[in-house]
Formats: structure tokens, sequence, C-alpha cells
């Protein structure tokens, strides 16, 4: 079911809400099309971009009983992004867990307690609480935007490169889609290439 954030960006971009765009793609789509095939149509027969093409070809796609990529039973809509860093596990982890590091991936927060059940809250509307936390190797989280309607859950795991360094993994759950998925996907790689640049010392 698409969530919130799409429904507003569709409506935003298309001129027409999802639940239009719904009874459109019922009366023209082949439920035997490939996704390309759906896509083209959409593009060719409505006048949208190819980016809004493939989003609504693919959220019409659990319309027609297919299964997106990065769809679990029992993670649901899921995203995982990883990158290795030139530093130590524990550098890692006291960077992630500063106020310059947290400004990153929670934002300006007046307390970030290290410990299982610590709740935090940052200015820009991040919310969460820690369930699992194991020192400069694992954070495990509830993590919701003010505008998201339900929380998802995030890990970040630290571990040891075979190159040298340290590859921090981020893996988040229970996202309300696949438009969600794709958007959580651009901000990790974005704040893993960030720590990445600022722990290496390249800033430029």
């Amino acid at each position: 079911m698409p969530g919130t954030l799409f429904k507003e960006n569709v409506r935003k971009e298309t001129g027409i809400t999802w639940e239009e765009w719904v009874v459109k793609l019922r009366r023209s789509v082949n439920e035997l099309w490939s996704h390309e095939q759906i896509r083209d149509h959409i593009c060719g027969s409505y006048e949208v971009s190819d980016e809004w093409g493939e989003w609504l070809a693919a959220m019409y796609a659990p319309l027609l009983g297919r299964t997106p990529v990065g769809v679990t039973k029992d993670a649901g809509v899921q995203i995982g992004v990883r990158k290795t860093v030139a530093v130590s596990a524990p550098q890692a982890w006291n960077y992630l867990t500063s106020r310059e590091g947290l400004l990153l991936w929670i934002g300006s927060v007046s307390a970030f307690p290290v410990e299982k059940g610590a709740e935090f809250s940052s200015a820009e509307g991040v919310t969460g609480k820690l369930t699992v936390v194991d020192p400069f190797r694992k954070l495990r989280m509830t993590w919701k935007r003010k505008e998201w309607s339900n929380p998802s859950r995030l890990q970040i795991t630290l571990a040891a490169a075979k190159s040298g360094g340290t590859t921090i993994s981020i893996h988040q759950e229970m996202l309300d889609d696949v438009y969600m998925r794709e958007m959580m996907r651009r901000e990790w790689e974005s704040v893993l290439n960030r720590i990445r640049d600022m722990k290496t010392g390249d800033k430029g």
C-alpha cells in the first residue's frame, strides 16, 4: 500500500492522485505486460516523465500480484547500504554517536544516551528508541521522521574490513513502500559518503 510521502509527491508531480492513477491503469494496462511495457505505456499515454513512469509502474505492480524488489514477508519493505571507511570500528562508532555524526543521520539532539531503551528526538523531527546497543559493533532502533505515519526499524553495524578500515552497514526495514525505499537508499548512501570523506580527512 503506497505511503503518504508517495501519494503527496505523485499528486504534486503529475497533477493526479494515486487513487485516480489506479483507476486509469486498471482500465488500460494488460496484466500480462512486463514492468517495462507498463512504464512505457504510462509515459507514452499520459505524458509523464521517465522517472514517474518508472515509479507508477513499480507502485502498480503489487496490484497485479507482483512482489517488488526489496519487499519481504517478515521485514516488509527494506533497504541495505554499506561503505568502508579508513578508520577503526571504535573511531567510527565514536563519530556516529558524536554531535557532529548524529547531525548526519538523526539531526540536532540535546542528548543521545547510547544505552538500550534510550529515546531520542531531534530538532528536525526524527524520533526513535534504541533497542540494541552492542558497543563498537551494532546499534538497532526504531527510527521515524515527523512526516511518516509509521516508524521503521534501523540497524547500523560496524565490522572490520579485509582490506583494512571498517565497513559501516545500514539496514532499514518496515518502510512504507518501494518509493520510500529508494528515497532512503539515496539518503543513506549520501550519509555514508559524507562519513567516509570526513573520516578519511578528505574535506576538500
